[in-house]
């Protein structure tokens, strides 16, 4: 499904599915599916990082939105790239991965940090077929998701916050909040002592 389908808010969507053994994926999106993967592992992943932007014209073309330069490691993961939203200068990092079987959003300058898992799918286990169940994941700008953080379907990060590494998000984080734990909790304000360079005239770049 392309994320105008599935709707842009983090309201859970139900994925009809005939038995627990079943797709939830027409015939034409598992084909899509197989030629991005095929794309990405035979054009992208094996590029140095200054080719971000061949990189990102194939998330373009199978999807993606993108407005300004983000930048996406060669050895990032998206799962689905016409349900991902990336803002002028995001950044997601080597060996995150984005699981976007929903949308993800990532904010101008926010950056995505090594092996963080954006998750926005799971299952409705009251449901002896579990559907699979999706939820939109929205990164604000100038956020920072920590490496090895892991988010789960529907969360916010604030504009601002930080999450700190190995953190397990299950719900909203405030904006402009440091944020650690597992489960991950707002622990004090982020404070930025020169504002004066938060200009995001520098690509942020997790390597």
């Amino acid at each position: 499904m392309i994320a105008a389908e599935q709707g842009l808010s983090p309201t859970p969507v139900t994925h009809h599915q005939a038995s627990a053994f079943a797709s939830p994926w027409t015939r034409r999106e598992q084909i899509r599916m197989l030629l991005w993967e095929t794309c990405w592992t035979l054009l992208c992943r094996w590029t140095p990082k200054p080719l971000n932007p061949w990189r990102l014209f194939w998330l373009r073309r199978f999807g993606c939105q993108m407005t300004g330069a983000p930048f996406v490691h060669q050895r990032a993961k998206v799962q689905l790239p016409w349900n991902l939203i990336l803002h002028d200068r995001a950044c997601l990092g080597d060996g995150a991965v984005a699981y976007s079987l929903g949308v993800i959003e990532i904010g101008a300058r926010a950056t995505v940090a090594q092996e963080a898992y954006l998750c926005t799918g799971t299952h409705d286990f009251s449901d002896i077929n579990i559907p699979l169940v999706t939820a939109k994941v929205t990164i604000g700008e100038d956020a920072f998701v920590g490496a090895r953080a892991f988010l789960l379907p529907g969360v916010t990060i604030g504009p601002g916050a930080v999450i700190g590494a190995a953190s397990l998000v299950s719900k909203d984080m405030p904006p402009w909040t440091i944020c650690v734990g597992h489960p991950c909790k707002p622990l004090k304000p982020r404070v930025i002592s020169a504002p004066s360079k938060m200009s995001g005239t520098n690509q942020k770049r997790a390597s």
